[in-house]
């Protein structure tokens, strides 16, 4: 394999949701290893924890992906010794970011990565960028939009659910029979007696659950039903204080977490689209196992779309014109939305650097929506998926601080 076609990736962040665990679904490294087979070089892994670099890099080199860690450097940082030296004089095609959002999203030192990156290596390479944006306010994502737009950095934020081929379908069935949405109803349940993480349980770490996991619903009504209206948004949460929010199968010790700072167990919340349509979101920490309970229901004029179990066994069920006593479903058996994903960034990456892939495999089935040949979530679209997480956060909180209050 000769360098001019190694395809050359930089994981900034060496956390589960790049490398993976033994309780989660995700692990981008694993992709990006079925992906590119022996065309894959890992130039550097970057985190400041590094016990966790060297169990990374044991298991791969201890793997079928070896020849693509063989001479993988670490760094704590970015700013480390020689880092930067080392790297901007390597061709790098892909960053891999999936550090914590704290580190991320803002203009503030040691907080603004994506416009480090600029800094240091313009607009050339590709960004893959873990959600949320940002864990601060709105307004500080938006500004690093703006500068990301003015330098022409391709970026995209990691909305893997926009990948999905029911989802896919769903929109084509949309836009293909001309509907407008009226309504939309989402739904999903946390399974959450083995998230040991103690971060995804502190809002000032990861946002909430709102803002770090219902991000992902609140993305897909945006994607499906279109721009909501935030000054229509409301509302509320049952809090951690109250009766019916004491959780029995935690694993990690919430006392040691100030009480402002732990997280909701439920959040409900309704809005308007520009459109006029209606929406609802529930989020919901109550599931013990790891399996989630998730659903999307999308209505329009004779149409009724719900798209199921998007982690596990992702399905759509359409009820159209047709019969109001029979649905067609589609589902697409090992359809990976983390795959489809990850496929198209580097697809994107390998064509801006002049090291093309083969051509994608085109669909087998006449139903089944092909790979999307372009990053489906900007920066900035995102910035607005996350305004409106934010929007349904404090809405909530203002609630219970009044009624938390007497």
């Amino acid at each position: 394999m000769t360098l001019d076609t190694l395809i050359d990736i930089l994981y900034i962040g060496a956390g589960n949701i790049t490398f993976g665990n033994d309780n989660v679904l995700w692990n981008h490294s694993l992709r990006v290893e079925r992906l590119l087979g022996p065309r894959l070089n890992v130039v550097a892994i970057i985190d400041p924890n590094y016990e966790r670099y060297k169990q990374v890099l044991g298991q791969k080199l201890a793997s079928s992906a070896a020849a693509a860690y063989k001479t993988t450097k670490y760094f704590p940082s970015l700013q480390s010794p020689g880092a930067l030296d080392y790297l901007t004089s390597t061709n790098i095609d892909l960053f891999i970011l999936g550090t914590p959002p704290l580190y991320r999203g803002t203009t503030y030192p040691n907080r603004d990565l994506e416009l480090e990156i600029l800094k240091h290596f313009g607009n050339k390479p590709t960004i893959f960028l873990e959600k949320p944006v940002a864990v601060t306010r709105p307004d500080q994502p938006l500004e690093v939009a703006h500068s990301l737009n003015d330098a022409r950095l391709t970026i995209g934020v990691g909305y893997m659910m926009r990948y999905l081929k029911v989802v896919q379908k769903a929109k084509s069935i949309i836009s293909k029979n001309n509907l407008t949405v009226s309504c939309i109803i989402a739904r999903y349940a946390n399974a959450y007696q083995r998230v040991r993480k103690v971060d995804w349980w502190t809002k000032s770490q990861q946002g909430g659950p709102i803002i770090e996991q219902a991000t992902h619903f609140c993305d897909l009504v945006r994607y499906l039903g279109g721009e909501v209206i935030m000054e229509s948004v409301k509302s509320q949460a049952l809090e951690h204080w109250e009766p019916a929010g004491k959780l029995s199968h935690q694993c990690i010790d919430e006392s040691a977490i100030p009480a402002n700072d732990r997280i909701p167990r439920a959040t409900t919340a309704m809005w308007k689209f520009e459109s006029g349509a209606v929406g609802t979101l529930i989020h919901v920490v109550a599931l013990h196992g790891i399996r989630f309970s998730n659903e999307i229901t999308i209505y329009a004029d004779g149409y009724q779309l719900r798209l199921r179990e998007l982690y596990t066994t992702p399905t759509l069920y359409v009820r159209s014109p047709e019969s109001d006593t029979e649905e067609k479903v589609y589902t697409y058996p090992g359809d990976d939305p983390f795959f489809n994903e990850m496929e198209t960034f580097i697809s994107v990456a390998a064509k801006r650097a002049n090291k093309p892939l083969p051509d994608r495999c085109n669909s087998t089935e006449a139903d089944e929506p092909p790979p999307a040949e372009e990053i489906l979530t900007s920066y900035e679209d995102a910035c607005k998926t996350f305004a409106m997480t934010w929007k349904i956060r404090d809405e909530s909180e203002i609630k219970a601080d009044y009624e938390r209050s007497f």
